[in-house]
């Protein structure tokens, strides 16, 4: 393997403030004086006087602390989870379950089934919500979806 010259890979800290020999001794390449030679001072986003970027723009969004919590799994891919042989699930299939898993994230407090994709087998699904067209085609396919109540 050959590194071009251009690349330096152990490259030395300049350590400023480190005597005259050093090349950034004295003002440690700060300058004379002024604002920018002082320590703790940051003007990063003042804009001389003028109205800042981030006041310019509106404000936009808005972040909802009642976050919807809820997992929603299509029928393709309940069909492909017991598929995969490794997952060995029986024929239940729920929320704890799906987080036992790691089929799905701990954040999720709530299960919905939509009726996107195919369902061979026959599945016992417990879940908090359902679409019609879900529960036509797990029922069609032998199984039962049961819609827990709060």
């Amino acid at each position: 393997m050959q590194l071009n010259n251009l690349t330096k890979i152990n490259k030395k800290k300049i350590r400023v403030g480190r005597g005259i020999g050093s090349g950034k001794g004295k003002t440690s390449s700060r300058g004379h004086k002024g604002q920018k030679s002082r320590s703790g001072v940051s003007i990063k986003s003042f804009e001389g006087g003028q109205m800042p970027l981030y006041r310019r723009l509106p404000k936009r969004g808005f972040k909802s602390l009642n976050e919807n919590k809820i997992a929603i799994l299509n029928l393709s891919k309940i069909q492909n989870i017991f598929e995969k042989s490794k997952n060995k699930l029986q024929n239940i299939l729920d929320l704890k379950i799906l987080k036992e898993k790691k089929l799905v994230n701990k954040k999720f407090i709530k299960l919905k089934v939509l009726g996107s994709g195919e369902i061979k087998k026959n599945i016992q699904i417990t879940a908090h919500f359902a679409s019609k067209t879900a529960l036509e085609k797990v029922e069609k396919a032998g199984g039962k979806l049961n819609i827990l109540k709060k």
